[in-house]
């Protein structure tokens, strides 16, 4: 009984023996073939064994010149791909690091633009603040002045 192959091990699936159809659709395939080889004359050359022979490992050393040619080819295309290839992933986070960059380089100038608000307010706050009181105690020697007005009681 035949198995079947699933893509990764053999399955217990099996298969029925072949019927006498089957053998015998299969035997007439055969045969045309061996009809042709055997009707193909074979063409005497004269050459001798040891002649062919090295006719024959002539072409096998120019086949493999020709193979090894080849996937030194394959091999060079294939590294220049691998060169040019950018993963997918790879461009969006580069998009997404170029986003942060700009981000932090926005929140940094925010930052420091505060900070120095908070010093030139601060400072000018303190210098008003510190006017505001020398007028005060310039004019009057009191600290605050009177909000009574005296007037003379024989005028009464």
């Amino acid at each position: 009984q035949l198995r079947w192959w699933d893509g990764l091990d053999w399955a217990n699936i099996r298969r029925a023996p072949p019927g006498g159809s089957e053998l015998l659709t299969a035997k007439t395939a055969v045969e045309p073939e061996q009809r042709f080889e055997a009707a193909v004359p074979v063409p005497q050359t004269g050459l001798s064994r040891a002649n062919t022979q090295q006719i024959i490992a002539d072409v096998r050393d120019v086949a493999r010149d020709e193979v090894d040619r080849a996937a030194e080819l394959f091999g060079q295309r294939a590294t220049d791909a691998a060169r040019q290839f950018t993963p997918i992933v790879t461009e969006y986070t580069n998009r997404i690091l170029k986003w942060v960059k700009i981000g932090v380089i926005v929140a940094s100038v925010l930052l420091i633009g505060w900070f120095v608000f908070q010093v030139i307010a601060q400072a000018t706050l303190l210098e008003w603040l510190g006017d505001r009181i020398d007028n005060v105690t310039n004019q009057n020697s009191a600290p605050f002045p009177s909000p009574i007005r005296s007037v003379p009681l024989s005028s009464r």
